[in-house]
């Protein structure tokens, strides 16, 4: 369990990871995600609405184990740890993405939807990330694709900060961002650096065309390299004196956007129309 909520490598060699609290795994029986195993300490057990959730969990095939009182606080990665620690197997990646080499034809056809994708490249910080699943669950972001050196999915505060958003929005790990922003302009979706400023407004742009959104690294943005393989950039204007804002909050600002220029016409919210398999 230790190993599960501090190492990334094993997170990927068990192929499962570690959810933290009642509320997660509410949301996880709700989503109909496979629950392997439940960790119940004794606070946990004296709630009754903790230890109905747990009789849940039992009821669709999960193992539970009461611990001994100090035994959670041992193992858990905060200072305060919920009650409840929730074993799961990694989630099905309903986003499929096939990066060919370039040159290469691909028999998929060009999007036909409206898509909106977030690419995270390079984002390290486990709160960023989780928080923008719940932004793009939120906003109806059809997937997120974390890339290059971006945090794991599945590290525990990515999956706290999420707040149960990571059961709901389509996401893929994908290693290499130059040669995915590649693919996804030869498939016909529109690309698109978030930068801090020389970018096109981002409220002129006409979101109701399927695009692909990169948010770079929290200090350093995106890389020249990465910069070049993008076909163009996106800023959000500010009035006062902050260079930039956090990943997170311009995710949202852009999502937002992007959800209601297409509301507006009637172009529906994103995820609940989309297809669940992105092909690239």
């Amino acid at each position: 369990m230790r190993s599960l909520l501090q190492k990334r490598s094993t997170r990927w060699s068990e192929r499962a990871f570690v959810a933290e609290g009642a509320e997660l795994l509410r949301t996880a029986l709700r989503a109909g995600a496979a629950i392997e195993s439940v960790y119940l300490a004794p606070e946990g057990e004296q709630d009754p609405v903790t230890r109905e959730t747990c009789e849940q969990a039992l009821q669709v095939g999960a193992r539970l184990f009461t611990l001994a009182p100090g035994v959670l606080e041992r193992v858990a990665d905060t200072v305060t740890p919920q009650p409840v620690l929730t074993v799961l197997p990694m989630l099905s990646e309903v986003v499929s993405v096939s990066v060919a080499a370039q040159g290469e034809d691909v028999a998929d056809p060009a999007p036909t939807e409206q898509p909106l994708i977030v690419v995270l490249v390079d984002v390290r910080d486990p709160g960023n990330a989780g928080t923008v699943l719940r932004t793009a669950d939120a906003a109806g972001v059809d997937a997120v694709i974390f890339s290059g050196e971006s945090v794991d999915p599945y590290n525990p505060k990515t999956v706290r900060a999420s707040a149960g958003s990571l059961f709901h929005v389509p996401f893929s790990v994908q290693p290499d961002p130059v040669a995915l922003a590649a693919a996804l302009a030869r498939r016909g979706y529109r690309t698109l650096a978030t930068v801090a400023r020389d970018g096109d407004d981002y409220a002129a742009l006409d979101w109701s065309v399927p695009s692909v959104l990169f948010l770079g690294n929290e200090a350093a943005g995106l890389g020249s390299e990465m910069r070049q393989a993008i076909g163009g950039a996106v800023a959000i204007p500010m009035a006062g004196r902050a260079e930039s804002l956090n990943v997170g909050v311009a995710c949202a600002v852009l999502c937002f956007e992007a959800l209601r220029q297409r509301r507006s016409r009637g172009a529906g919210t994103g995820a609940a129309t989309a297809p669940s398999t992105i092909s690239v």
